[in-house]
């Protein structure tokens, strides 16, 4: 039931958020930045336990493992570009929460490109001639 826990600490933050900002603005931003990192360091045990499932999963297919490297820096890099775009957002900078997400998706379509050429590859191979 971690998911109460998650719900009650962003409650809590939020109640104490609205509290403040009136006041003190530049702490109502601190406190939600506080509170995006703790909830995220509150999921890191869990995003560890599924990289390691994966990660045992691709040895056992016999798959190359820096494929599987690629992917997990491509969902890494989804995961910091959307936390870091709502972090600024919260500040109220939305254009700038929009070029981390470009970032982010460029940086993303860069490491894919490898990937996406092994799977073409593959489909022409299993292709008659």
């Amino acid at each position: 039931m971690e998911i109460i826990q998650i719900v009650g600490i962003g409650l809590m933050s939020t109640v104490l958020i609205l509290v403040l900002k009136e006041q003190k603005p530049m702490f109502a931003f601190l406190l939600a930045a506080a509170t995006g990192i703790l909830i995220f360091l509150f999921l890191i045990g869990r995003i560890g336990g599924v990289i390691s499932t994966l990660q045992r999963l691709a040895e056992s297919s016999g798959m190359e493992t820096v494929y599987l490297k690629t992917v997990f820096k491509i969902i890494g890099i989804a995961y910091i570009a959307e936390f870091g775009a709502q972090i600024v957002r919260d500040a109220g900078q939305e254009s700038i929460a929009s070029k981390i997400e470009l970032a982010g998706k460029v940086l993303i379509m860069t490491l894919a490109v490898p990937i996406i050429g092994i799977i073409i590859e593959t489909v022409m191979k299993l292709l008659p001639a």
